[in-house]
Protein backbone atom coordinates (compact mmCIF):
# COMPACT_ATOMS: atom_id res chain seq x y z
CA UNK A 1 0.00 0.00 0.00
CA UNK A 2 1.03 3.64 -0.41
CA UNK A 3 1.82 5.62 2.73
CA UNK A 4 3.36 8.93 3.70
CA UNK A 5 6.47 8.52 5.83
CA UNK A 6 8.37 11.11 7.86
CA UNK A 7 11.88 10.65 6.47
CA UNK A 8 13.37 12.73 9.30
CA UNK A 9 12.11 15.40 11.65
CA UNK A 10 11.77 18.75 9.93
CA UNK A 11 9.68 20.83 7.55
CA UNK A 12 6.89 19.63 5.26
CA UNK A 13 9.44 18.43 2.70
CA UNK A 14 10.32 15.45 4.96
CA UNK A 15 6.93 13.88 4.13
CA UNK A 16 7.68 11.26 1.50
CA UNK A 17 5.47 8.86 -0.45
CA UNK A 18 6.51 5.25 0.24
CA UNK A 19 5.32 1.64 0.02
CA UNK A 20 4.61 -0.60 3.01
CA UNK A 21 2.94 -3.91 3.71
CA UNK A 22 -0.77 -3.65 4.28
CA UNK A 23 -1.69 -4.05 7.99
CA UNK A 24 -4.15 -6.66 9.23
CA UNK A 25 -7.17 -6.41 11.49
CA UNK A 26 -5.98 -7.54 14.89
CA UNK A 27 -8.16 -8.75 17.73
CA UNK A 28 -10.81 -6.14 18.44
CA UNK A 29 -9.88 -4.08 15.35
CA UNK A 30 -11.25 -3.10 11.99
CA UNK A 31 -9.05 -2.85 8.91
CA UNK A 32 -10.16 0.26 7.03
CA UNK A 33 -9.57 0.91 3.35
CA UNK A 34 -8.87 4.62 3.69
CA UNK A 35 -10.52 6.97 1.24
CA UNK A 36 -9.74 10.17 3.15
CA UNK A 37 -7.71 11.24 6.18
CA UNK A 38 -7.83 14.42 8.25
CA UNK A 39 -4.77 16.63 8.73
CA UNK A 40 -4.45 17.97 12.26
CA UNK A 41 -2.10 20.20 14.24
CA UNK A 42 -0.68 17.20 16.18
CA UNK A 43 0.53 15.81 12.82
CA UNK A 44 2.65 18.94 12.40
CA UNK A 45 4.07 18.60 15.90
CA UNK A 46 4.87 14.90 15.37
CA UNK A 47 6.56 15.68 12.05
CA UNK A 48 8.76 18.19 13.87
CA UNK A 49 9.73 15.54 16.43
CA UNK A 50 7.88 16.86 19.49
CA UNK A 51 4.91 14.48 19.65
CA UNK A 52 6.04 10.86 19.47
CA UNK A 53 3.51 8.13 18.77
CA UNK A 54 2.29 6.21 21.83
CA UNK A 55 3.69 2.74 22.47
CA UNK A 56 2.20 0.25 20.05
CA UNK A 57 0.81 2.88 17.65
CA UNK A 58 1.83 3.26 14.03
CA UNK A 59 4.72 5.64 13.40
CA UNK A 60 2.77 7.05 10.43
CA UNK A 61 0.94 10.34 10.82
CA UNK A 62 -2.83 10.56 10.70
CA UNK A 63 -5.31 10.59 13.59
CA UNK A 64 -8.62 10.31 11.72
CA UNK A 65 -9.78 8.47 8.64
CA UNK A 66 -12.87 7.55 6.65
CA UNK A 67 -13.46 4.78 4.15
CA UNK A 68 -14.89 1.28 4.14
CA UNK A 69 -14.36 -1.75 6.33
CA UNK A 70 -11.89 -4.07 4.58
CA UNK A 71 -11.66 -6.75 7.30
CA UNK A 72 -13.15 -7.44 10.73
CA UNK A 73 -10.86 -8.64 13.48
CA UNK A 74 -11.51 -11.37 16.02
CA UNK A 75 -14.11 -10.51 18.63
CA UNK A 76 -15.58 -7.53 16.78
CA UNK A 77 -19.35 -7.40 16.52
CA UNK A 78 -21.67 -5.01 14.72
CA UNK A 79 -19.47 -4.35 11.69
CA UNK A 80 -19.37 -5.99 8.25
CA UNK A 81 -16.92 -5.78 5.39
CA UNK A 82 -17.92 -3.04 2.97
CA UNK A 83 -19.63 -0.76 5.49
CA UNK A 84 -18.83 2.93 5.44
CA UNK A 85 -16.81 3.93 8.49
CA UNK A 86 -14.92 6.83 10.02
CA UNK A 87 -12.54 6.45 12.91
CA UNK A 88 -10.27 8.09 15.43
CA UNK A 89 -6.90 6.39 14.93
CA UNK A 90 -3.84 6.37 17.15
CA UNK A 91 -1.71 7.00 14.06
CA UNK A 92 -1.41 5.44 10.63
CA UNK A 93 -4.03 7.52 8.83
CA UNK A 94 -1.73 8.75 6.05
CA UNK A 95 -2.01 5.42 4.23
CA UNK A 96 -4.30 3.44 1.97
CA UNK A 97 -5.13 1.00 4.77
CA UNK A 98 -5.05 1.30 8.55
CA UNK A 99 -6.20 -0.86 11.45
CA UNK A 100 -8.18 0.80 14.26
CA UNK A 101 -9.68 -0.39 17.51
CA UNK A 102 -13.35 -1.04 16.70
CA UNK A 103 -14.50 1.01 19.69
CA UNK A 104 -13.02 4.12 18.06
CA UNK A 105 -14.98 3.59 14.83
CA UNK A 106 -18.29 5.19 13.92
CA UNK A 107 -20.61 4.85 10.93
CA UNK A 108 -20.32 7.65 8.41
CA UNK A 109 -23.38 9.86 9.02
CA UNK A 110 -26.02 9.48 6.34
CA UNK A 111 -25.56 11.94 3.50
CA UNK A 112 -21.85 12.58 4.09
CA UNK A 113 -19.00 11.68 1.77
CA UNK A 114 -15.80 10.03 3.00
CA UNK A 115 -14.01 13.38 2.63
CA UNK A 116 -16.56 15.07 4.87
CA UNK A 117 -16.57 12.20 7.37
CA UNK A 118 -12.77 12.22 7.66
CA UNK A 119 -13.06 15.72 9.12
CA UNK A 120 -15.15 14.57 12.08
CA UNK A 121 -13.43 12.20 14.54
CA UNK A 122 -10.46 14.14 15.93
CA UNK A 123 -12.40 17.35 16.47
CA UNK A 124 -15.67 15.81 17.66
CA UNK A 125 -13.92 13.50 20.13
CA UNK A 126 -11.86 16.42 21.44
CA UNK A 127 -14.72 18.90 21.75
CA UNK A 128 -17.13 16.43 23.31
CA UNK A 129 -14.65 15.22 25.93
CA UNK A 130 -13.52 18.72 26.94
CA UNK A 131 -16.59 20.92 26.47
CA UNK A 132 -19.44 18.54 27.24
CA UNK A 133 -17.92 15.83 29.44
CA UNK A 134 -15.36 17.79 31.47
CA UNK A 135 -16.79 21.33 31.34
CA UNK A 136 -20.46 20.25 31.31
CA UNK A 137 -21.69 22.91 28.87
CA UNK A 138 -25.49 23.10 29.04
CA UNK A 139 -28.30 24.73 27.13
CA UNK A 140 -28.70 28.39 28.04
CA UNK A 141 -25.05 28.84 29.05
CA UNK A 142 -22.44 30.96 27.30
CA UNK A 143 -19.44 29.51 25.50
CA UNK A 144 -16.24 31.01 24.06
CA UNK A 145 -13.86 29.15 21.75
CA UNK A 146 -10.49 30.57 20.72
CA UNK A 147 -9.31 29.75 17.21
CA UNK A 148 -12.86 29.72 15.90
CA UNK A 149 -12.00 28.77 12.31
CA UNK A 150 -9.62 25.94 13.17
CA UNK A 151 -10.89 22.40 12.82
CA UNK A 152 -11.64 22.38 16.53
CA UNK A 153 -13.22 25.82 16.35
CA UNK A 154 -15.70 25.20 13.53
CA UNK A 155 -16.77 22.02 15.31
CA UNK A 156 -17.05 23.60 18.76
CA UNK A 157 -19.13 26.54 17.50
CA UNK A 158 -21.64 24.23 15.85
CA UNK A 159 -21.83 21.68 18.66
CA UNK A 160 -22.32 24.38 21.30
CA UNK A 161 -24.98 26.17 19.26
CA UNK A 162 -26.78 22.87 18.62
CA UNK A 163 -27.26 22.28 22.35
CA UNK A 164 -28.59 25.81 22.90
CA UNK A 165 -25.50 27.67 24.14
CA UNK A 166 -24.75 31.32 23.35
CA UNK A 167 -21.50 31.10 21.39
CA UNK A 168 -18.59 33.53 21.10
CA UNK A 169 -15.36 32.99 19.17
CA UNK A 170 -12.04 34.61 18.44
CA UNK A 171 -10.28 34.54 15.08
CA UNK A 172 -7.41 36.28 13.31
CA UNK A 173 -9.05 38.13 10.42
CA UNK A 174 -12.31 39.80 9.46
CA UNK A 175 -12.96 36.99 6.97
CA UNK A 176 -12.60 34.42 9.73
CA UNK A 177 -14.80 36.47 12.06
CA UNK A 178 -17.54 36.40 9.42
CA UNK A 179 -17.12 32.63 9.03
CA UNK A 180 -17.52 32.08 12.79
CA UNK A 181 -20.73 34.10 12.83
CA UNK A 182 -22.06 32.24 9.80
CA UNK A 183 -21.50 28.98 11.68
CA UNK A 184 -23.46 30.20 14.68
CA UNK A 185 -21.40 32.47 16.90
CA UNK A 186 -23.47 35.43 18.13
CA UNK A 187 -20.28 37.49 18.18
CA UNK A 188 -16.80 36.77 16.88
CA UNK A 189 -13.81 38.95 17.66
CA UNK A 190 -10.75 39.67 15.54
CA UNK A 191 -8.08 39.33 18.22
CA UNK A 192 -5.59 41.23 16.05
CA UNK A 193 -7.65 44.42 16.18
CA UNK A 194 -9.71 44.08 19.38
CA UNK A 195 -9.22 43.00 22.98
CA UNK A 196 -11.42 39.93 23.11
CA UNK A 197 -12.09 40.32 26.84
CA UNK A 198 -13.50 43.81 26.42
CA UNK A 199 -15.31 42.94 23.19
CA UNK A 200 -17.11 39.97 24.74
CA UNK A 201 -18.00 41.95 27.85
CA UNK A 202 -19.46 44.73 25.71
CA UNK A 203 -21.68 42.26 23.85
CA UNK A 204 -22.58 39.72 26.54
CA UNK A 205 -25.52 40.44 28.86
CA UNK A 206 -24.02 38.64 31.87
CA UNK A 207 -20.82 39.23 33.89
CA UNK A 208 -18.82 36.34 32.46
CA UNK A 209 -18.60 33.32 30.17
CA UNK A 210 -19.62 29.92 31.53
CA UNK A 211 -17.31 27.70 29.45
CA UNK A 212 -14.11 28.64 27.58
CA UNK A 213 -12.24 26.29 25.23
CA UNK A 214 -8.66 27.45 24.72
CA UNK A 215 -5.87 26.16 22.51
CA UNK A 216 -3.68 29.25 22.79
CA UNK A 217 -2.39 29.39 26.37
CA UNK A 218 0.30 31.98 27.13
CA UNK A 219 -1.24 35.30 28.14
CA UNK A 220 -4.71 33.98 27.26
CA UNK A 221 -4.67 32.03 30.53
CA UNK A 222 -4.99 35.19 32.62
CA UNK A 223 -7.48 36.74 30.18
CA UNK A 224 -9.65 33.62 30.38
CA UNK A 225 -9.66 33.83 34.18
CA UNK A 226 -10.73 37.46 33.89
CA UNK A 227 -13.56 36.67 31.47
CA UNK A 228 -14.86 33.51 33.14
CA UNK A 229 -18.18 33.63 34.99
CA UNK A 230 -18.78 32.62 38.60
CA UNK A 231 -18.51 28.81 38.59
CA UNK A 232 -16.98 29.11 35.10
CA UNK A 233 -15.13 26.22 33.47
CA UNK A 234 -12.02 26.61 31.33
CA UNK A 235 -10.68 23.72 29.24
CA UNK A 236 -7.24 23.92 27.61
CA UNK A 237 -6.36 21.56 24.80
CA UNK A 238 -3.13 23.18 23.63
CA UNK A 239 -0.74 26.00 24.47
CA UNK A 240 0.28 27.38 21.07
CA UNK A 241 1.39 30.70 22.61
CA UNK A 242 3.42 28.97 25.32
CA UNK A 243 3.16 26.51 28.19
CA UNK A 244 4.45 29.03 30.73
CA UNK A 245 2.81 32.23 31.94
CA UNK A 246 2.79 34.51 34.97
CA UNK A 247 -0.74 34.09 36.31
CA UNK A 248 -2.70 35.63 39.16
CA UNK A 249 -4.81 32.75 40.45
CA UNK A 250 -7.00 34.87 42.72
CA UNK A 251 -9.85 35.06 40.13
CA UNK A 252 -9.85 31.26 40.04
CA UNK A 253 -10.56 31.23 43.79
CA UNK A 254 -13.00 34.13 44.01
CA UNK A 255 -15.04 32.90 41.01
CA UNK A 256 -14.69 29.20 41.90
CA UNK A 257 -13.39 28.51 38.38
CA UNK A 258 -12.70 24.95 37.30
CA UNK A 259 -9.63 24.66 35.06
CA UNK A 260 -8.93 21.45 33.15
CA UNK A 261 -6.50 20.39 30.47
CA UNK A 262 -6.23 17.18 28.49
CA UNK A 263 -4.81 15.40 25.48
CA UNK A 264 -6.79 12.83 23.52
CA UNK A 265 -4.26 10.52 21.88
CA UNK A 266 -2.77 8.90 25.04
CA UNK A 267 -6.18 8.03 26.48
CA UNK A 268 -7.16 4.38 26.66
CA UNK A 269 -9.14 2.58 23.99
CA UNK A 270 -11.94 2.13 26.53
CA UNK A 271 -12.07 5.88 27.15
CA UNK A 272 -12.19 6.64 23.44
CA UNK A 273 -14.89 4.01 22.94
CA UNK A 274 -17.04 5.76 25.56
CA UNK A 275 -16.61 9.05 23.71
CA UNK A 276 -17.52 7.40 20.40
CA UNK A 277 -20.68 5.94 21.92
CA UNK A 278 -21.71 9.31 23.34
CA UNK A 279 -21.13 11.03 20.00
CA UNK A 280 -23.14 8.49 18.07
CA UNK A 281 -26.04 8.93 20.45
CA UNK A 282 -25.99 12.70 20.89
CA UNK A 283 -24.37 14.39 17.90
CA UNK A 284 -24.41 11.99 14.94
CA UNK A 285 -28.20 12.49 14.54
CA UNK A 286 -27.66 16.27 14.45
CA UNK A 287 -25.13 15.85 11.64
CA UNK A 288 -27.60 13.69 9.69
CA UNK A 289 -30.31 16.34 10.19
CA UNK A 290 -27.97 19.02 8.82
CA UNK A 291 -27.81 20.97 12.08
CA UNK A 292 -24.03 20.46 12.13
CA UNK A 293 -22.05 20.34 8.92
CA UNK A 294 -18.45 19.52 8.09
CA UNK A 295 -16.36 22.50 7.02
CA UNK A 296 -13.69 21.51 4.51
CA UNK A 297 -11.05 24.10 3.71
CA UNK A 298 -9.04 22.07 1.18
CA UNK A 299 -8.29 18.55 -0.02
CA UNK A 300 -5.04 17.16 -1.36
CA UNK A 301 -4.04 13.81 -2.87
CA UNK A 302 -2.07 11.64 -0.45
CA UNK A 303 1.13 12.23 -2.40
CA UNK A 304 0.78 15.98 -1.76
CA UNK A 305 0.73 15.69 2.03
CA UNK A 306 3.61 18.18 2.24
CA UNK A 307 1.45 20.84 0.58
CA UNK A 308 -1.36 20.08 3.01
CA UNK A 309 1.03 20.67 5.91
CA UNK A 310 2.27 23.90 4.34
CA UNK A 311 -1.29 25.19 4.17
CA UNK A 312 -1.96 24.26 7.79
CA UNK A 313 1.18 26.06 8.91
CA UNK A 314 -0.02 29.30 7.28
CA UNK A 315 -3.15 29.24 9.49
CA UNK A 316 -5.01 30.83 6.58
CA UNK A 317 -7.52 28.00 6.19
CA UNK A 318 -11.07 27.91 7.55
CA UNK A 319 -12.07 24.40 8.63
CA UNK A 320 -10.42 21.06 7.97
CA UNK A 321 -7.71 19.97 5.54
CA UNK A 322 -8.15 16.50 4.06
CA UNK A 323 -5.93 14.00 2.24
CA UNK A 324 -7.50 11.61 -0.27
CA UNK A 325 -6.14 8.26 -1.48
CA UNK A 326 -8.03 8.08 -4.78
CA UNK A 327 -6.69 9.27 -8.11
Amino acid sequence: MRVIEVSKHGGPEVLQLAEREQPVAGKGELLIAVEAAGVNRPDIIQRLGFYPAPAGASDLLGLEVAGVVAAVGEGVEGWRVGEAVCALSNGGGYAEFTSVDAGQCLPIPAGLSAVQAASLPETFFTVWSNVFDRAKLRSGESFLVHGGTSGIGVTAIQMAKAVGAKVYATAGSDEKVAACETLGAVKAINYRSEDFVEAVRAHHDKPGIDVILDMVGGDYIQKNFSLAAIEGRIANINFQAGFEASVNFMPMMTKRITFSASTLRPQSAASKARIASALQESFWPLIEMGKIRPVIAARFPLAEAADAHRLMETSQHIGKIILTTGS
